[in-house]
């Protein structure tokens, strides 16, 4: 099959399997970073803007959060959620005006509550975001260098929108990054699994949820 006729999720595994595709490898300390799992993007019963690709994707995440905690490492949670106006969208928001548009996610709207399966303990740190990134106009940066943090695991969505963006933005800061395979989504499979192929020929490494879970566990 030539190139052009593969689908997106061929590509990736294509990639995946090859191996002599270099890694950026574990480093000392990491970092969990779940983006926006929240209900704009997680109730597929809910909203149109929601998307899932594997249906354990929140409690794999819960199972990296516990993991997370046994070693005292950050568990961050971003969400995004905007004044009533809209306004403190920016130009991100001027694009459309339906009901399930961006800028309206408002504050103590259903769809900016965290998903209540999340398992989200009191010493966890919670974010609010405005644009893709969790590095934009935030402290995250400054936490992690106070943890001395070198490492950062992605999960949440969507693939290619702000996962992409927080996976270009973590290489461009000297992070090893890592998307977690099985934790991230996006709204089709094609955006999907593209994203995945391109990250992880250019920007980080991804791996199963299952090799991240034994990293922590200390058993590579």
């Amino acid at each position: 099959m030539e190139l052009s006729d593969k689908t997106a999720r061929e590509l990736y595994e294509a990639v995946k399997a090859n191996p002599a595709r270099a890694k950026f490898g574990f480093g000392n300390k990491a970092a969990l970073i779940n983006i926006d799992v929240q209900k704009a993007y997680t109730r597929t019963d809910l909203f149109k803007t929601a998307y899932e690709n594997d249906p354990n994707q929140i409690q794999y995440i819960n199972e990296l959060a516990a993991l997370m905690r046994e070693k005292d490492w950050p568990v961050i949670w971003t969400y995004v959620a905007y004044v009533e106006s809209g306004e403190d969208c920016g130009v991100w928001g001027t694009r459309t005006d339906t009901p399930d548009s961006l800028q309206n996610i408002k504050y103590k709207s259903e769809r900016s509550e965290f998903d209540d399966r999340i398992d989200r303990q009191p010493g966890d740190i919670v974010m609010d975001k405005k644009m893709p990134s969790p590095f934009f106009e935030t402290n995250l940066q400054s936490l992690l260098i106070f943890h001395q943090v070198d490492t950062l695991l992605i999960t949440g969505g969507s693939t290619s929108g702000c996962v992409r963006a927080m996976g270009v933005d973590s290489l461009s800061r000297g992070y090893r990054t890592t998307i977690v395979e099985e934790c991230v989504a996006d709204k089709h499979e094609s955006y999907h699994f593209a994203n995945l192929t391109d990250l992880a020929l250019k920007y980080c490494d991804v791996e199963s949820v299952g090799t991240v879970k034994d990293w922590l566990r200390g058993k590579n």
